[in-house]
């Protein structure tokens, strides 16, 4: 199952940009800044450093292989969500698949109240970092009071040379309901139109992928009108089915993970990065192969009890090609 992705041609041409929700990646320690309490030895879902460990050797192996099939190669980018802190990120790129890849990353601590963040995994031999920076999202409760979620993360680096601008997203759940919470991911994704907009100020042309949880499915209002009013295009549109997904919940399918880009990535160049193909990356061994969710994601838990899974999300990607 896993030797298919052996000795596959390297192509030099090509890079993957990926996003994996990496559901709860917390350490071992606790954080009176975070809401932890359930990933610790000491709780009931008995988060041990075996367990820690498992879950990022698994993760490593996962993120090691997306778009290996098209590109030979481990991605160049991944956008990470669910991540506790820095430390968590530094674990996971010296783990065992992913310790050779020259993995660095860019991470802000955000105010969130699960204390879980966004990231931005890069392979160093093909991307240089130029600019980072988060941003806020301004939410109140029905109290009227501060309401924190995850910060959208911007990087602006050069992908073999090329300047391009990857926004990172994790919005607002739906645990609340998917219509009381719409508000949450609708303010989002006008603060991503805000970035869009400031960095066709400084460029016009600008190469931007925007990428992320978002926790709304390609046909939701809030992706729409990113699509319709910031011109760009949604690959994952076609992806979704009512048996494909990256999540499942609730006996159905949703594509919340998603990659849209701009459409002058569809500029034909012979030095420039074109658009090649999107997907899920749903491989047999990210999958529960037996009982009544055969074929959903394979999770670290289900509810409190240890499954030893990767995630309850598959990643999704994007590859470009010169």
């Amino acid at each position: 199952m896993l030797d298919t992705f052996e000795d596959l041609p390297i192509r030099d041409e090509m890079q993957t940009v990926a996003f994996y929700n990496l559901e709860n990646l917390f350490d071992l320690k606790e954080d009176k800044h975070t809401n932890d309490n359930d990933f610790l030895p000491t709780s009931v879902k008995k988060w041990t450093p075996k367990r820690y460990k498992n879950k990022l050797r698994k993760l490593g192996f996962a993120i090691s292989n997306i778009g290996r099939r098209e590109t030979g190669k481990q991605p160049a980018i991944v956008g990470l969500c669910e991540v506790e802190n820095a430390k968590v990120i530094e674990d996971l790129i010296a783990s065992k698949h992913l310790e050779n890849c020259n993995y660095k990353y860019v991470h802000y601590n955000s105010l969130d109240e699960r204390g879980i963040d966004v990231a931005l995994l890069y392979d160093a031999t093909a991307f240089k970092v130029t600019h980072s920076e988060p941003f806020t999202i301004q939410l109140t409760n029905a109290n009227g009071f501060p309401d924190y979620t995850r910060d959208i993360l911007l990087v602006s680096g050069l992908l073999d040379g090329e300047l391009v601008h990857v926004i990172v997203n994790h919005w607002s759940s739906r645990r609340e309901g998917e219509k009381e919470t719409e508000f949450k991911r609708m303010a989002s994704s006008a603060k991503v139109g805000d970035i869009i907009t400031a960095l066709r100020l400084e460029n016009e042309d600008a190469k931007i992928i925007v990428i992320g949880d978002f926790n709304d499915d390609p046909h939701s209002q809030s992706i729409k009108q990113l699509v319709n009013n910031f011109n760009l295009f949604n690959p994952m549109e076609t992806l979704r089915s009512y048996s494909r997904g990256s999540s499942y919940h609730g006996r159905q399918w949703n594509l919340f993970d998603q990659v849209l880009i701009s459409t002058n990535f569809f500029k034909t160049s012979d030095k420039l990065f074109e658009y090649y193909t999107a997907n899920i990356f749903d491989e047999d061994f990210l999958k529960l192969f037996n009982g009544k969710f055969k074929g959903s994601p394979f999770r670290t838990y289900i509810g409190k009890r240890y499954q030893g899974g990767y995630s309850d999300h598959f990643p999704v990607y994007a590859v470009f090609k010169k």
